[in-house]
């Protein structure tokens, strides 16, 4: 008989006390435990060994708890965790949950609770990989195997068992409609239309007779009825792209839309009903348009039921090659020319580079090369556009230190003599010391006026130690 496995928990605190009384309650309720008095060691600790549940503090020795909670949360069947500390912060506590925690407990905090939010979080995790949808998803054009990359599949797969409306954000060419036609293709809207609607481009008076359709003779120019792109997607997936561009005078009434599935076309009198599922996705943020009243709270709801955040490439660097690779072969296929060979300085620069542009940039990158060594079997890092090359060889050059003739004037500028990151932090320090004293410490007045997501600004003050 297979033996049953126990639950696995990591108790991260420098209080000997705590983890002492930690240890005897997670005893108690039998199941195994191990801890860890930095976040160095509890990391350490939780890359080399599966964990179900983590207790983890908030103020160590080596930094702040809430700091490796991203870390953690990127692991594949990661732990739940459960934050416990002794400091009241309420944006603390926000922020852990909207990072992924599973809890956050001030000590000294009752036994039974503990024992009660462990006791929850294994149940979740017992039924999360009991339930886990185990689905190959078509992707056929979309390349990554990094952990960032596998949750974002495994995020679709889920998203594309249900009906639910989906926002995907991610900065331009990190694959949004790519992500989005695949999540149409594993649903069961597959054998139906895939609509595509790009709201950048079109103007506010236009907009209504593409979505909704217009009869003939409904406005000037109207020449002859036309079909709107919702009933075109009746069935199927209605793809909003860029949808943070959609004009104010359109965002209720295509709410309505999305809450009745009916509308009129312009010009019309009957309803049309239209069984359409959405897909909208954006490289803005929509929370903070939303507090700038620049879109509707309530439509960003109910677009925004179930979301996936892509990553940028330069965070998946990993996936660099494979994608290089994969463009390269399907290149010299279309263009019907034998295959080419990557040379590893040519590899190199491409791992080397930011990508600004993301995936759509490094694919562009690689047909260029492709056209212009047409007749040549290697592509070397010479065949690379010469901005990309420029930009690598000026940040593989540190400036030579020069020192100041003038003693005094050292002394005036003392920030010339300083590195370039500790001039930045210093900068960007007495910005959010400046603008938290304007803004009386307001959350929402500072997230409005910096327009840094509340995640970041928290982060940014806890580093600073602005209060």
């Amino acid at each position: 008989m297979k033996p049953i496995k126990k639950a696995n928990i990591l108790i991260i605190d420098d209080d000997e006390g705590v983890v002492q009384t930690l240890t005897r309650l997670v005893d108690d309720m039998g199941y195994d435990r191990d801890h860890a008095f930095t976040l160095k060691d509890g990391l350490h600790k939780i890359y080399s060994r599966n964990f179900d549940i983590i207790l983890l503090d908030v103020n160590l020795p080596d930094g702040n708890g809430l700091d490796i909670i991203d870390d953690i949360v990127k692991i594949p069947d990661h732990p739940q965790i459960i934050i416990m500390t002794a400091f009241s912060d309420p944006d603390g506590a926000e922020l852990a949950i909207e990072r992924g925690a599973w809890d956050y407990i001030e000590k000294p905090a009752s036994p039974k609770r503990v024992k009660l939010q462990i006791s929850r979080a294994l149940q979740f995790q017992k039924q999360k990989i009991i339930s886990q949808i185990h689905v190959l998803l078509k992707s056929p054009n979309i390349i990554g195997t990094s952990k960032a990359m596998k949750r974002c599949f495994e995020q679709a797969a889920h998203i594309a068992n249900s009906d639910a409306n989906v926002l995907i954000t991610g900065e331009t060419g990190t694959g949004k409609e790519l992500f989005a036609k695949m999540i149409h293709e594993n649903s069961n809207r597959q054998n139906n239309d895939f609509i595509v609607v790009d709201c950048s481009i079109l103007t506010e008076n236009f907009i209504e007779s593409v979505l909704f359709g217009h009869e003939k003779g409904s406005y000037t120019g109207a020449d002859r009825k036309r079909t709107g792109l919702i009933t075109l997607a009746n069935k199927g997936t209605l793809f909003l792209d860029e949808i943070g561009e959609l004009p104010e005078s359109i965002q209720s009434s295509f709410l309505r839309v999305l809450q009745e599935k009916k509308f009129r076309a312009v010009g019309g009198e009957q309803e049309i009903f239209s069984n359409f599922r959405v897909i909208a996705a954006t490289n803005k943020d929509l929370d903070l348009m939303v507090h700038e009243n620049r879109f509707r709270s309530d439509l960003l709801y109910r677009i925004k039921t179930l979301s996936i955040e892509l990553p940028a490439l330069r965070e998946r660097k990993e996936d660099i090659k494979d994608i290089a690779i994969f463009h390269k072969n399907r290149l010299c296929r279309q263009y019907e020319m034998e295959s080419k060979e990557l040379s590893l300085d040519f590899l190199e620069i491409l791992a080397e580079y930011d990508w600004p542009g993301n995936v759509r940039e490094i694919v562009n990158t690689i047909e260029s090369c492709i056209l212009s060594a047409r007749y040549e079997k290697i592509l070397f890092s010479y065949h690379l556009p010469q901005k990309i090359r420029a930009k690598i060889a000026r940040a593989s050059i540190k400036k030579p230190f020069i020192p100041s003739e003038d003693k005094n004037k050292s002394t005036k500028q003392p920030n010339i003599l300083l590195p370039y990151k500790e001039v930045l932090e210093k900068a960007e320090k007495e910005y959010l010391v400046s603008l938290y004293s304007h803004t009386s410490g307001d959350m929402k007045q500072l997230i409005g006026i910096s327009g840094i997501s509340r995640a970041v600004l928290y982060r940014k003050l806890k580093k600073y130690h602005i209060n």
